[in-house]
């Protein structure tokens, strides 16, 4: 059986089973603790590092999925901070990050471990159904892993923690950075339903990617 978005690949399914490991190893526990991580509404962990006291007008007032009722402001809305940047970290606790998307662009940078990727290309696609992508990232340039990858704005995304080659499994983290521009607000994002999935994809897709869907 080959992937709905990749042919020449098995469908997308998890390494880690989210829910079944009990709970962190010491040694990600450790890191977890030493960098002061929480746990996100994503899944996984994070911290924020970094909050530019500059500010820029709010670009994002008029998108249909913004809303200050999300989540409180930091500040005032119809300001942005110029940046933020965060850690994240995937584990096989708490191994994927549900479908969400941000109205900011956002630079993930790689620092430890190996994970994947899944867009949905929001302004492209046919006959009314957008493009999904899949991609591995991790330190195997070579055979086409990134170490750096930019999100646009609007467009939904899902990660999930993959095996290393040489790392204990019990002991796989993909921990990155990401760059919010402007800065993040919960009010600018948003996650993926089961009623737009089922827009969006295609039944196949759907299907195939069911699993990154946040569940309420």
């Amino acid at each position: 059986m080959a992937s709905s978005i990749d042919p020449s690949q098995p469908p997308l399914s998890p390494t880690f089973e989210a829910g079944t490991i009990p709970h962190e190893t010491i040694s990600t526990q450790t890191l977890i603790d030493t960098l002061k991580m929480t746990k996100h509404p994503e899944g996984g962990y994070f911290t924020e590092l970094d909050r530019d006291p500059r500010t820029v007008s709010n670009p994002f007032q008029d998108h249909p999925y913004a809303t200050t009722a999300q989540a409180p402001l930091s500040g005032d809305n119809a300001v942005r901070n110029a940046s933020t940047s965060i850690l994240y970290l995937l584990t096989p606790h708490s191994p994927q990050g549900c479908f969400h998307r941000n109205a900011g662009r956002t630079v993930h940078t790689l620092i430890q471990g190996r994970g994947r990727y899944v867009l949905v290309h929001d302004d492209e696609g046919e006959g009314g159904k957008k493009r999904v992508e899949s991609f591995v990232v991790g330190k195997d340039v070579e055979a086409g892993e990134r170490v750096v990858w930019i999100v646009e704005g609007g467009k939904y995304k899902a990660s999930f923690l993959e095996a290393e080659e040489g790392v204990d499994e019990w002991e796989s983290r993909l921990l990155i950075s990401e760059t919010v521009v402007p800065g993040f607000e919960y009010a600018d994002h948003d996650f993926l339903t089961e009623e737009t999935c089922g827009e969006i994809l295609t039944p196949e897709q759907a299907d195939e990617l069911r699993w990154l869907v946040r569940k309420e």
